[in-house]
């Protein structure tokens, strides 16, 4: 914890792949689980969140959000500002999480080539030994794609693949969306009960 005994922000980036339905709804659950957030948002993850959701920009996500939580939680960061504090280690995060994360992200990631503040934030929460989540749909994989995610996977970072299960019976897209967003939160440590875990009624 800070020295004011609030929990550090989880650095959160939305990229050009598809998925941004997940992305929302896991920004929903973050604040609404009272914890500050430190988002990123690239061009393409922009676009894709138009193009995905009807949110046209950051005004529209505040207000998917909800602009009270998003007050109080929520701070953006410019993609092109490698000098902002989600790219330095001396700033204290909870890990950072990438939903949805491209390939590409992906890629420069794996390289280290930190070219934005999303892959420089990236490559401080490896180094830092802080939760990495990236949150990739594709398919198919090639064998670039997957020696890219054993690459980050050996560096300490988790890929969690946009695969929803069926063994809840989802009824909804929604309940397929919670059941991904149910397992990202359980890897960067934060309570939910937004799916039905194996063996529970």
């Amino acid at each position: 914890m800070t020295p004011q005994g609030k929990l550090p922000p989880i650095v959160m980036a939305f990229t050009g792949a598809s998925g941004a339905p997940y992305g929302v709804r896991l920004l929903q659950q973050l604040v609404a689980s009272g914890r500050d957030v430190s988002l990123v948002l690239s061009a393409h993850g922009l676009r894709l969140l138009k193009t995905e959701t009807d949110i046209d920009d950051v005004a529209g996500l505040r207000s998917a959000i909800g602009a009270a939580a998003w007050d109080n939680h929520v701070t953006v960061f410019d993609d092109a500002d490698r000098g902002a504090g989600p790219a330095s280690g001396s700033a204290k995060t909870g890990g950072m999480v990438i939903c949805p994360c491209s390939m590409g992200t992906l890629a420069s990631i794996a390289a280290g080539t930190s070219r934005s503040l999303v892959e420089r934030a990236a490559d401080v929460t490896l180094k830092e030994r802080r939760p990495l989540v990236l949150v990739p749909r594709e398919t198919p994989l090639s064998a670039i794609h997957l020696e890219n995610m054993l690459r980050l996977t050996r560096a300490g970072a988790v890929i969690l693949p946009a695969s929803p299960g069926f063994y809840h019976r989802p009824a909804s897209v929604a309940e397929l969306v919670d059941f991904v967003v149910a397992r990202i939160l359980d890897h960067l440590g934060v309570e939910n009960a937004l799916a039905p875990r194996w063996g529970e009624s």
